[in-house]
């Protein structure tokens, strides 16, 4: 009878415990609002789920570098709109002083103008970002890419080098803009028919020094050089808006991939409450009635039949 009763506790003691310990990992599943709480739980599952946030993290990455350039070409597009508003403020100079009607002292109140315009369009051709670093000296972020020469000249110092970004497992874009990709020159032919090329800010120095000597020759050329200049500036201006328009179909491939993942994730990962709740309900009662057909057993005793 002894073994007997013993065996009968054990069992329901053991009953109750593994209700106990049921409830007790649904409720924790509730509380979290996921299916996996432990790797223990579901190895592939908890597998499927590291990979999937593995991915997603990858792709936050990309996310925040195409942020980055993106705010870097912004900045860019928004300085060289601004040298292009200044170039037809230097064309509208230049047509001006050519006019045979202005007296040198007139020219001389152009050519102070002309060379503010000259000294506002190189502090934006050395325009920096929020970083820190130089928009237009190639991959010399921190080297200021236009600087006076001890002969006077403007000398450009930094590199051709465009340095590429990861923004996809399969996709790159370029971050840096070199500035005599940007700050594009011209090609003079003189009278023997010889080429030479003249470097940007060398053809506003030659205008000023045309406008304020009264040289009919250079200020007529200067006309047609602020058109080239301007052109110039245009042509990287479209560049900007091009790689701009990458960066948005990229950012839009990324939300997408994200999109799916974590669609994916969370079919794997995330709870069914109401299927918890009603299962957690369903144990909490198989739980009770535990307690109390155990309670009622309990208080069994053999003299209770021995009459």
């Amino acid at each position: 009878m002894k073994i007997s009763t013993s065996h009968l506790f054990d069992r329901s003691v053991a009953q109750m415990s593994t209700v106990q310990s049921d409830l007790a990992q649904t409720q924790a599943q509730v509380s979290a609002s996921k299916q996996v709480l432990n790797p223990s739980d579901a190895p592939d599952q908890a597998a499927a789920i590291q990979r999937l946030k593995t991915v997603l993290a990858k792709q936050d990455s990309y996310s925040n570098t195409l942020t980055t350039v993106q705010a870097r070409l912004e900045g860019e597009d928004t300085t060289l709109k601004s040298v292009s508003d200044l170039l037809i403020r230097s064309k509208e100079i230049a047509i001006q002083s050519a006019n045979d009607t202005l007296s040198p002292a007139n020219r001389q109140a152009l050519k102070v103008e002309l060379k503010g315009v000259r000294d506002q369009i190189l502090s934006l051709a050395n325009s920096k970002d929020s970083n820190g670093n130089f928009y237009f000296s190639g991959s010399r972020l921190k080297q200021s890419p236009f600087a006076q020469s001890p002969q006077g000249q403007m000398v450009y110092q930094g590199d051709q080098t465009r340095m590429q970004v990861q923004v996809g497992d399969q996709r790159t874009i370029p971050l840096n803009r070199s500035g005599s990709e940007a700050f594009v020159g011209v090609v003079r032919t003189d009278a023997t028919g010889q080429k030479s090329t003249r470097e940007f800010f060398g053809v506003l120095d030659d205008l000023i020094a045309g406008i304020a000597t009264s040289d009919r020759s250079a200020m007529q050329r200067g006309v047609g050089e602020m058109d080239n200049l301007l052109n110039g500036i245009t042509l990287s201006q479209a560049n900007v808006g091009t790689d701009l328009n990458v960066v948005e179909q990229q950012q839009q491939v990324i939300d997408d991939t994200k999109l799916t993942l974590k669609t994916t994730l969370s079919n794997i990962e995330d709870l069914d409450m109401a299927e918890a709740i009603t299962k957690m309900n369903k144990q909490m009662l198989s739980l009770e009635a535990s307690q109390s057909s155990f309670a009622k057993i309990s208080q069994l005793n053999l003299f209770n039949f021995i009459r």
